[in-house]
């Protein structure tokens, strides 16, 4: 009952947090023992995403530090999360003891349930995986060798549109599963290291399937700009991930050619063209028609208007939490991982704090019934921010577009004719380089596969 109700709590809080988020893959999870193995770019919100979208009881390994606040402890312990001690965490030290967490594991699986990992060990905010632990495949080769319950492990892919950005977009997609069969554990018979070793490669494997990985961010940048030259308009977030992942995975073995290399000078140069006006590519890929962009920023201004009103009960408990989250986000986190943890954390606990004080005062001075309406009332306010803030957010970037229009509306112009000829340029190219086996994603338009 407790891990359905933070379950449930946990679903509200992520649906507050992101705008949209979009599952892929539901279907590769099967029943039975499930070993969830995913990356780990955006801290404490990586788990929550698992366990509020893949549909099982997901039981998390948390490093044992977390356990130390009581109320982090209070969640941890609902949700039927394992402490684990790391090294990193405990100055280094090599007689870290984690049998019991593993024996906890064990008889997790053992019954046929899941357990969530994640292999690289630490939340970062590196443009590509880290180099993924052997603990996974341990704990798999482990819980399957004492029991006869079938297993599997499921990569997760983790994609998140602005990682720390309040009412921003993530994916999340479930891999083919991995099956820990008995051919899996006679190889651990014969060399219980290099099955260990050879199970995180395939893991790894599944992984990288699911994650766009680059050298750096520049380059991821440069590589996103081009997926969106490339890519027809409105495809689902699923595609623009898949097709940003081929991108990255394949552009370390072209780099070198001449073709690859004038085509991302240009697309660099189009980028700071692009900065330098205001504009977006998208904005541009659009037109920017007047008529257009006029009639999208009445109907943004009229839900603006027509949630306003539903604002007004929880403005003065809603907008200071929204505001002190957001200092916290930029003031108060020692790593960008761990920004909209951060974020997340200090506006809910602000948020229930305030609706537990208001809601005790209107008893107390009103009585039960007055109550239980303010109860009621205040998390609609709550909905009805959410909705205010998203179309004030779109009727602002539309006068905004509207304005440019008029002000650069010659370098607009030409900037729209670079991006033509860049965005037929760049098929070519592609068509050109890519792999020939490689299979397309939506139909061909002119110049794009």
């Amino acid at each position: 009952m407790a891990y359905r109700i933070l379950r449930w709590f946990l679903r509200l809080i992520a649906r507050a947090f992101f705008r949209q988020i979009e599952v892929v893959g539901l279907d590769n999870i099967p029943e039975g023992a499930v070993l969830f193995a995913g990356n780990h770019p955006n801290s404490l919100l990586d788990p929550v995403l698992i366990i509020t979208t893949s549909g099982r009881r997901v039981s998390f390994a948390a490093k044992d530090t977390l356990f130390k606040s009581r109320l982090l402890k209070l969640v941890l312990d609902g949700l039927g999360a394992v402490p684990i001690a790391r090294r990193d965490d405990h100055g280094g030290a090599k007689s870290v003891d984690n049998d019991k967490a593993f024996a906890a594991m064990f008889e997790v699986l053992g019954r046929g349930e899941a357990i969530g990992i994640f292999p690289e060990g630490l939340s970062h905010d590196e443009s590509q995986l880290a180099t993924l632990k052997t603990g996974a495949a341990r704990l798999a080769l482990g819980a399957r060798a004492r029991s006869s319950v079938p297993l599997h492990i499921v990569p997760c892919g983790l994609t998140f549109v602005h990682p720390a950005r309040f009412r921003s977009r993530v994916l999340v997609q479930y891999g083919a599963p991995i099956a820990v069969d008995e051919a899996w554990l006679e190889r651990a018979g014969a060399d219980s290291r290099a099955a260990a070793r050879e199970l995180t490669a395939a893991i790894e494997t599944g992984m990288r399937a699911l994650t766009i990985n680059a050298p750096d961010w520049e380059t991821v940048r440069a590589l996103d700009a081009v997926r969106r030259l490339y890519q027809p308009l409105d495809i689902e977030i699923e595609h623009r991930v898949e097709l940003a992942r081929r991108f990255n995975t394949h552009y370390g073995d072209v780099r070198e050619l001449p073709v690859v290399v004038e085509m991302m000078a240009r697309v660099r140069r189009y980028q700071a063209e692009l900065d330098a006006l205001g504009v977006t590519d998208r904005e541009l890929a659009r037109g920017l028609a007047k008529r257009e962009i006029t009639q999208k920023i009445f109907m943004y201004f009229a839900l603006v208007l027509f949630w306003l009103p539903l604002t007004v009960p929880g403005l003065m408990i809603h907008l200071p939490a929204v505001l002190f989250a957001s200092f916290a986000g930029r003031h108060l986190t020692p790593r960008k991982d761990v920004v909209a943890t951060t974020k997340v954390l200090s506006g809910v606990l602000l948020v229930m704090l305030a609706y537990a004080v208001v809601t005790g005062v209107v008893a107390w001075r009103f009585g039960a019934t007055w109550a239980v309406a303010v109860a009621a009332l205040l998390p609609l306010s709550g909905y009805a921010t959410l909705q205010v803030f998203d179309h004030f957010a779109l009727f602002g970037r539309g006068l905004g577009a509207l304005a440019r229009r008029f002000r650069f509306r010659h370098d607009v112009a030409a900037l729209r004719e670079t991006r033509d000829t860049l965005k037929k340029d760049i098929a070519d190219a592609v068509d050109a380089v890519k792999p020939s086996d490689l299979v397309p994603l939506f139909p061909r338009e002119p110049g794009v596969q």
